[in-house]
């Protein structure tokens, strides 16, 4: 045991001999009048390879085909989801509970910038806290009637993404990545992480894969040469998806109109999400 223990195992990743509970034991219970089939955990090694942006995507793609789809955005210190939806109105609560705010299409989302007074106020708050805010918007929000739930988990293998491991009942996980070598070793950790917890891993996402000459439509490899599929061999998981750098896609993400975006390259990722409903 640390000497700094808490004697919260479920903030912990140390396994000492005072554990003396199964990771079943700290899942938490949603809201009772909340309806979740599957919940799928989209995590990094590390930040800024497009984490939301894939949340968001699989969010449209599985509310186009007929899903309802919900997203919980356990980014507490970087939430985005609302902006690329073009959310700015503020939650509402009812003596049960609280509701999650809904897209033009028909997407249920909580995030904390739907609850904070301004959408630029930093959030200053120590690891626990967070965590505990993760676990209050599956345990206090009513999801109703959702097919597929994307948890947009912080970057790392630190206190939110071990409190979502722990506290939410993942059917899977799929782990994002950018091309550069550096990042390869990131990924690695992210999905031994998964593997320790023992989540099943759906497979891959590269994201800023290549962007695409308007010119001639050659592919060029800014970041160089990929390894996503050399981990993806090693550790035998599909690699889902390449996603382009896309000026356009940017901009839809800006103006909040991220449900009107065009593209194929997440149809592999989107199709072994639903498969979880069939397994």
């Amino acid at each position: 045991m640390s000497e700094n223990c808490n004697h919260d195992c479920s903030s912990c990743a140390e396994n000492c001999a005072e554990r003396e509970h199964n990771p079943a034991d700290f899942l938490e219970k949603p809201h009772p009048m909340s309806h979740i089939k599957k919940v799928i955990g989209i995590v990094s090694g590390k930040g800024g390879v497009g984490k939301s942006l894939v949340t968001s995507l699989l969010a449209v793609l599985e509310r186009r085909k007929g899903y309802r789809s919900a997203i919980l955005d356990a980014d507490i210190t970087g939430p985005s989801i609302p902006k690329a939806f073009g959310i700015d109105s503020k939650a509402c609560g009812t003596e049960e509970g609280i509701l999650p705010e809904r897209t033009k299409s028909g997407i249920d989302i909580m995030s904390i910038n739907l609850l904070l007074e301004d959408v630029t106020d930093p959030v200053v708050w120590r690891g626990p806290i967070i965590a505990g805010t993760v676990k209050q918007f599956w345990t206090d929000v009513i999801w109703d009637d959702v097919d597929f739930m994307f948890v947009d988990m912080p970057p790392g293998t630190g206190d939110v993404p071990l409190t979502v491991f722990q506290s939410l009942p993942l059917d899977g996980v799929i782990i994002v990545a950018s091309p550069q070598e550096l990042v390869s070793m990131i990924v690695e950790k992210a999905v031994k992480m998964a593997q320790m917890m023992n989540i099943p891993i759906l497979g891959l996402v590269e994201n800023m894969s290549y962007v695409k000459c308007p010119d001639c439509g050659k592919e060029i490899k800014i970041f160089g040469d990929s390894h996503m599929d050399e981990i993806a061999k090693n550790h035998h998981i599909p690699l889902l998806a390449r996603v382009p750098i896309d000026p356009a896609l940017a901009s839809l993400c800006d103006a909040g109109e991220i449900e009107n975006f065009e593209g194929d390259y997440l149809d592999a990722a989107a199709l072994a999400v639903e498969q979880l409903l069939h397994a």
